[in-house]
């Protein structure tokens, strides 16, 4: 049966991180390592309860998945924000090459790769990413539920706050507006077409970046 379903690997073991079963397999705990040597702690905090959440939203809809996919897709959704991985495309595409690159040093094979770079990828474009395959809409919600408090009454508060508890905010709010912010600043080209355009209208004084209508209205097409 080639279904993606039927390529899924079942975890060999589980440990308990803030109180939700996880997979304790090698490349889980790579992409923990690879998450804490290449993030700001806030970033890797909430990286890891955006897996956690995710993990529980699974078990709470009942839906079968890759739990290696979704770790890994989780773990490191907002790379693309750390200086080191910047570059001249959205934060969320250059993120998603780091990370599928990472997949696949680590031996995850094409397909499963391409999960990760599709759920990091869309990681901030809920409305696309909750019709893609399970993994990717799993690691949205929890990251949305991280982020902005979406669908926060699915889960225990609780458990919510237990996880919060075990990997803190750390002043999130402000420290990932500040990130935007650099980018609107920096590469107001990569903001037209994402999330980000909003922080820079709001937040940077002088901000302008390309628009949509422009690029239709200006096309090289006569009437």
């Amino acid at each position: 049966m080639d279904t993606l379903e039927a390529k899924r690997p079942t975890a060999a073991a589980t440990r308990l991180l803030a109180g939700v079963p996880v997979p304790d397999t090698k490349l889980v705990n790579a992409a923990l390592a690879y998450a804490r040597e290449n993030s700001q702690p806030y970033l890797f905090n909430h990286g890891v309860r955006s897996w956690l959440f995710a993990v529980l939203i699974a078990e709470a809809r009942k839906t079968p998945h890759d739990a290696e996919v979704l770790a890994v897709t989780t773990l490191l959704h907002d790379i693309g924000l750390e200086e080191a991985f910047a570059g001249p495309l959205r934060f969320e595409v250059e993120g998603a090459n780091a990370v599928r690159a990472f997949a696949r040093n680590e031996g995850m094979d094409e397909r499963r790769a391409q999960l990760v770079w599709d759920g990091v990828a869309l990681n901030s474009t809920p409305s696309i990413a909750f019709y893609k395959e399970a993994e990717v809409a799993l690691a949205t919600a929890g990251i949305g539920l991280d982020w902005g408090g979406i669908g926060y009454e699915a889960l225990p508060e609780a458990r919510i706050e237990a996880i919060v508890e075990a990997f803190p905010r750390l002043e999130m709010k402000k420290r990932f507006a500040h990130a935007i912010c650099g980018l609107a600043r920096s590469r107001a080209g990569t903001t037209y077409d994402n999330f980000a355009r909003e922080f820079g209208e709001r937040f940077v004084p002088g901000y302008k970046a390309p628009s949509t209508v422009d690029f239709f209205l200006n096309s090289p097409f006569r009437e």
